[in-house]
């Protein structure tokens, strides 16, 4: 790899970084299955994947139609606040009543239910179109010709990083969530975060 394929490797990992760590719902989630160490490797599989999908699109230049066409980001905004509301439901009845939602088998899920949330969370949130497939396809195309497709590897490479380090690295928080107060406080603390999202893609779409 020359000097210019290993700055575009690395202008890519770190733009990767910059824009994917950072707390949303996709991120939420992963913690929350890391914690209870819950279906994780096909979590983290999903949001590995769709974001590799999304950057190489973005590389390849859909950045610009989806730019050009805000019809379709205005639906994707207000189906993932939809999504987003409901999931912060669940999430209010299980720091509410946590044994009633256990009995209902709503406590865990099962892997179809975990990746389904997933790829709900990934591709039904706008802001995941406009990191991915608009700015870092963007920062791609300044890279020329070829370094383009080296920075989109580093920044796969990035998002391949931090939801592994994100996934595995909950689990030195499981001494804390021992005690079931501590899942109450997340529950909580996680239906606030979703509302306070759906209600940010409900004022942007307006």
């Amino acid at each position: 790899m020359t000097t210019v394929d290993l700055s575009a490797f690395f202008t890519g990992l770190g733009s990767g970084l910059a824009l994917i760590v950072a707390i949303g719902a996709q991120n939420a989630f992963v913690l929350r299955q890391g914690i209870r160490r819950e279906h994780l490797f096909p979590v983290l599989a999903v949001c590995i994947l769709s974001d590799a999908v999304l950057i190489l699109l973005g590389t390849a230049g859909i950045g610009k139609l989806t730019e050009t066409a805000p019809l379709v980001l205005d639906v994707i905004r207000w189906a993932g606040a939809a999504f987003l509301l409901a999931y912060a439901v669940l999430s209010f009845r299980r720091a509410i009543r946590p044994a009633a939602l256990e009995a209902t088998g709503g406590g865990r899920r099962t892997v179809a239910a975990a990746v389904l949330t997933c790829l709900s969370l990934t591709w039904l949130n706008p802001h995941v179109y406009l990191d991915t497939v608009v700015l870092l396809g963007s920062l791609a195309a300044s890279q020329g010709p070829e370094g383009r497709w080296v920075f989109a590897a580093g920044a796969v490479a990035a998002s391949t990083l931090w939801f592994s380090a994100l996934g595995f690295g909950a689990r030195l928080l499981a001494p804390v969530f021992a005690r079931p107060i501590a899942w109450r406080v997340l529950d909580l603390a996680i239906g606030v975060f979703m509302v306070v999202l759906a209600l940010s893609l409900m004022r942007s779409s307006l």
